[in-house]
């Protein structure tokens, strides 16, 4: 059996960031996994959660999907803690890859762990100012913008899958049903 790790990356916010869309993004992708027979665990870092726990949950899983609200840019702090805190803990799941031995060794390629992850994001920016010369983001696209948390999991040595977005989630025009739909087709795009 397939095993997966939900990690929620959302932190709460009265009144501008409760956490209804995250949770049912996630509720979608756990009936998704369910349905396809996988095993699934999950992690809300903005819960208490265990570091001894959560160590062992990284090594147990063969897939980490990863649904965060992009705040500032970037990973919620609290996200941000859970990664450092977890990650430093002691368990070496990497190491910098390099070898006093062996020059071509490069930095950043010795992640002990193996899998995949994939990325899912909310934004309120909308969709046109990535990959865009004039946009916000000066060209970048939505994977490059996130390069930070790709980073992560390829030093862990975890293989990055079809990242999935929604944006304008301010805007108030959000079609939750069509945006399910979608993400149920990237799901089965990576996993199945």
């Amino acid at each position: 059996m397939k095993k997966v790790l939900i990690i929620n990356g959302h932190q709460h916010y009265d009144g501008v960031a409760e956490g209804n869309l995250t949770n049912d993004l996630i509720k979608c992708a756990k009936t998704f996994f369910e349905k396809n027979d996988f095993e699934v665990k999950f992690t809300y870092v903005d819960k208490s959660y265990d570091i001894e726990e959560e160590k062992e949950k990284l090594v147990w899983a063969d897939y980490i999907f990863f649904q965060y609200p992009v705040y500032w840019m970037g990973l919620p702090w609290i996200t941000k803690k859970y990664f450092d805190e977890v990650l430093t803990s002691g368990i070496h799941y990497a190491n910098d890859g390099r070898s006093r031995e062996d020059k071509s060794k490069k930095y950043g390629s010795g992640g002990l762990l193996s899998g995949k992850y994939m990325l899912s994001l909310t934004y309120n920016c909308p969709t046109s100012e990535f990959s865009n010369k004039d946009g916000y983001f000066d060209g970048l696209s939505l994977d490059e913008a996130n390069i930070s948390t790709h980073k992560i999991f390829q030093f862990l040595g975890l293989e990055a899958m079809k990242t999935y977005s929604i944006h304008d989630i301010f805007k108030g025009d959000m079609d939750l049903e069509k945006e399910l739909i979608r993400l149920e087709g990237v799901l089965k795009e990576n996993f199945l």
